[in-house]
């Protein structure tokens, strides 16, 4: 063992004990009835950062969810790192598909079972253990600050304004998270790409009321069938999208990077049985880890209308509802393409009902060059504890306020993730492997060891 090794198998029982106390807390942003667990979770993260050896350790208001501030200064003149998390978690439900209780987390096989246990509060006490580590060793040559908030799981509403107005408090040369994911527990990655995403609802309305199916079929336009035909044609047979304009900012990704991304051990045959379907679909040209990391995609994320109860009720509905989606590339502008496909969905409706387009939220894509400093030294951070190099990719997914605090702090963000597909997050049995948990906190240690 080395040193950082020996800390943790030492101090492993406390921080598993501290940890379980954050996962405890069932801070369920979606939920109203949760507030008072929100504040309770805020105040418990900024107890724990005192007690890692924070200088100093705020619970702050917001529009919303409280924010958790903490930091260290070693050395006014040294460089600093803003790390950011998350302590809010998706709701549990169905619980029935549990094999323990979500909110009561339990070792198990060699893994740490419950709501949060990755999704963030275990991801985020890595770096807060690695912080702990970096002080009592007086091996901290870094200035550290933390942002905790409440509510990236809807979006983070509140964010973007407390960034705004707290500018100084928060200024960095670089940002640091984990949240994000690898390819495999003996295959290390760093993301170095998110997809951006807008996100609406759309409501088709026809008669003023549901009607009888015998006495109005065929005389009267079926809103379902209305709603279905245009989103139909949102993506055509060759998987591309075909808002007008769609594609007018996205960018190609380099053939270099293309050829990287190629390199990455993938089984086609093995994802597709995974996920239980014969055969994938996508836009033509482009492979299957390209078409979900780099590429733009529209889903169906929701459909609803007329009668879904036990039998049968023959009727014509008067409403059809559908949430909708699309994942978005880098330089591709989540405002401008939210206003594209509404009025695109908009010039497809017929007279025969009537159509609205709501936006919901939205976000924008984010890149972080591998020549970044801090990317390297996240680099150097992945290759000691898990002894070999990362690989470079980008993700499928979206984190909104990444791009948000490049355009508001004007500072680039490292993705410092140690999360496993086989970790369910946002679904029953969420876990994390305590291996990688360990390794995890080397790893960062690393990082801020090399980052200067």
């Amino acid at each position: 063992m080395n040193e950082i090794q020996k800390y943790i198998s030492e101090n492993e029982p406390k921080m598993l004990e501290d940890l379980f106390s954050l996962i405890r807390i069932p801070s369920i942003s979606a939920k109203p009835e949760h507030h008072d667990d929100m504040l309770a979770c805020a105040e418990r993260w900024a107890q724990l950062l005192l007690e890692a050896g924070a200088d100093e350790a705020l619970v702050m208001p917001s529009k919303g969810n409280p924010i958790v501030f903490g930091q260290k200064i070693v050395d006014p003149t040294a460089k600093t790192v803003l790390v950011y998390a998350h302590y809010d978690v998706m709701p549990a439900e169905p619980l029935d598909l549990w094999k323990s209780e979500p909110f009561e987390p339990e070792i198990r096989d060699g893994h740490i079972w419950a709501r949060g246990a990755d999704d963030d509060k275990g991801q985020a006490f890595i770096q807060v253990k690695a912080f702990e580590y970096l002080v009592k060793h007086g091996m901290l040559k870094n200035n550290i600050k933390f942002i905790f908030e409440g509510e990236e799981e809807i979006g983070s509403p509140s964010l973007e304004a407390f960034c705004e107005d707290h500018k100084e408090l928060l200024k960095a040369d670089v940002i640091l998270v984990s949240d994000t994911s690898m390819l495999g527990a003996d295959l290390p990655s760093l993301t170095t790409g998110l997809r951006g995403l807008a996100y609406w609802e759309i409501e088709v309305t026809g008669p003023n009321r549901d009607l009888h199916s015998g006495h109005f079929g065929g005389a009267v336009a079926n809103p379902i069938n209305v709603l279905c035909g245009m989103i139909a044609k949102v993506v055509d047979a060759n998987g591309r999208i075909t808002v007008p304009g769609f594609y007018d900012d996205v960018e190609e990704v380099p053939q270099a990077e293309r050829d990287m991304i190629a390199h990455i051990p993938f089984n086609e045959e093995k994802y597709k049985a995974a996920i239980g379907v014969k055969e994938l679909f996508g836009e033509k040209g482009y492979s299957t880890l390209e078409r979900n990391s780099c590429r733009p995609s529209f889903d169906v994320c929701g459909i609803w209308g007329g009668y879904t109860g036990e039998g049968s009720k023959t009727v014509l509905p008067s409403k059809a509802t559908a949430k909708v989606s699309c994942r978005l590339v880098p330089h591709q502008d989540h405002h401008k393409i939210s206003q594209m496909f509404a009025d695109y969905i908009m010039s497809i409706a017929p007279d025969t009902v009537q159509v609205k387009v709501t936006p919901m939220h939205g976000g924008q894509g984010y890149v972080c060059p591998i020549t970044l400093p801090a990317y390297q030294a996240a680099e150097k951070g992945f290759e000691k504890a898990f002894r070999k190099k990362p690989l470079a990719v980008r993700r499928g997914g979206s984190i909104p306020i990444i791009s948000t605090f490049e355009q508001v702090l004007g500072v680039k963000t490292v993705l410092m993730g140690f999360g496993l597909e086989s970790n369910a997050i946002h679904s029953p049995n969420e876990n994390i492997p305590l291996d990688i948990f360990r390794k995890g906190i080397e790893a960062v240690v690393e990082f801020h060891l090399n980052f200067n």
